[in-house]
């Protein structure tokens, strides 16, 4: 991709409108832009990051085992009644009437849709364990809508859905997402640390919100600092063994990690007082199971191996796909702009042109972005007729992790300037060098990738 053909409106000055970091750097590297409170439009970059998120969000779930499918935004309001939640859910559900006097809504969720395709497809306990998954649009009107996309009305947002015979079968699944979940964000560059949370209008009292530490979260947390030492890292687990999962689930949640929703101060004294940690916390993910909740009300029964019709035990998962996005600025940014993590950067690398129209320069920098597309790459080539510094501003705000600068001077002696966004360090080396250092660079996030 050329920069001169590229859609990339930066805005010079501060918006005004935006109050944390996320928001702002958004608006200003031409990711979103605001059409209505909480609702926005995903511009070339912003909707780029936003598919690399879903990919790897799509990669661990089959991982772990899950069918993907895709459900509606519009849902008719008979579904809700039947489970008893189009009245309880509050004014936050958009209720929305069709021509012919219909009454519908824009899905802040999908338990009852996901029940009623199980109930008319699913009757035998042979064809579970089941899980079925979507990435999909969802609509909550926010009463406060702020924040940007972190606190938005539309929103993009992974939810799954497992359905058991039995609680243990049920349990196990539960145990499975939150596996693949500490994969999916360890791969994104974030550390989200599982928290017993409260199940709010989703049901049940078996949950954990995952959460990303930032100054700017919305929720109070209380935590044991135990259990920001842990990783998931590159371990292989199988996800159809009960135990690994449980494992994992021990490791992970043992200690004392909850949000001010379930925070029990009695329980947090026990933790020796150098390990107690308060904080604000990002919410970017949440589990649950709520056992028959949904399938009792609406008739999701199964015959069991003794003939006996029993009602499915349910569970549901989510990852706040777009909401990610300001959870990783959050997590990564400086004074210059935002700094990717390798795994969800929206380019692999910027190459910039110190002497656009130079021949030589030219003539190197295409070299460049062909080799690096060829071995698999994604480079930005920053080609626009503009001063050195515009062109380095721009690709530090935009948060590239690595650049490649291409000079006269440099060329005379085959070589160019490869920077690291992070650390700011600069090494020369040669074109051919470049190349290699970055396939080496990336192939941890290239062999991260699930492939089926």
């Amino acid at each position: 991709m050329r920069l001169s053909r590229y859609f990339l409106p930066v805005l010079k000055e501060e918006p005004k409108e935006a109050q944390i970091v996320s928001h702002r750097l958004m608006l200003r590297s031409g990711m979103i832009r605001q059409q209505a409170a909480g609702i926005y439009s995903w511009l070339p970059l912003g909707n780029k990051i936003l598919k690399r998120i879903e990919q790897i969000v799509h990669e661990e779930q089959q991982r772990a085992g899950h069918i993907p499918l895709l459900m509606p935004t519009l849902q008719p309001a008979d579904l809700w009644r039947r489970s008893g939640r189009y009245d309880a859910y509050g004014e936050e559900m958009l209720r929305i009437t069709d021509r012919n006097k219909r009454e519908m809504l824009y899905g802040p969720t999908n338990e009852e849709m996901i029940t009623d395709i199980f109930r008319s497809y699913v009757s035998s306990y042979k064809s579970l364990p089941l899980t079925l998954y979507h990435i999909q649009w969802k609509f909550r009107d926010e009463m406060r809508p702020r924040f940007g996309v972190m606190r938005g009305r539309e929103f993009l947002m992974k939810d799954g859905y497992n359905f058991d015979l039995t609680k243990e079968d049920a349990l196990h699944a539960y145990n499975r997402h939150l596996v693949s979940y500490l994969r999916t964000y360890e791969r994104m560059g974030l550390q989200a640390i599982p928290m017993r949370a409260d199940g709010g209008p989703i049901g049940g009292d078996y949950t954990h919100e995952f959460l990303v530490l930032a100054e700017t979260g919305e929720s109070e947390v209380f935590y044991d600092s135990e259990i920001t030492d842990l990783k998931f890292g590159n371990r292989q687990i199988d996800y159809d063994s009960v135990e690994q999962c449980e494992g994992v689930l021990q490791e992970f949640t043992s200690r004392y990690a909850r949000t001010d929703e379930t925070h029990d101060e009695a329980i947090f004294a026990e933790v020796p007082e150098d390990r107690r940690r308060s904080a604000r916390g990002i919410e970017v993910g949440q589990i649950f199971y709520f056992g028959t909740k949904y399938s009792e009300a609406m008739g999701a029964n199964v015959v069991n191996d003794k003939g006996e019709r029993v009602p499915a035990h349910m569970g549901s998962h989510g990852i706040g796909v777009s909401r990610l996005l300001g959870a990783i600025i959050e997590a990564n940014h400086d004074d210059k702009g935002i700094i990717w993590p390798e795994g969800v950067t929206p380019f692999h690398v910027g190459i910039v042109n110190l002497k656009q129209g130079d021949a030589s320069t030219d003539s190197a920098s295409e070299a460049l972005y062909t080799e690096l597309k060829a071995a698999g790459l994604d480079p930005l080539y920053d080609d626009r007729d503009e001063r050195a510094g515009a062109k380095f501003a721009t690709i530090d705000l935009i948060g590239l992790p690595w650049r490649i600068t291409v000079g006269p001077r440099g060329l005379a002696e085959n070589k160019v300037e490869l920077t690291n966004r992070r650390s700011g360090e600069s090494v020369e080396m040669s074109p051919a060098e470049a190349v290699q250092r970055l396939k080496a660079v990336y192939q941890p996030v290239f062999d991260a990738a699930y492939k089926g």
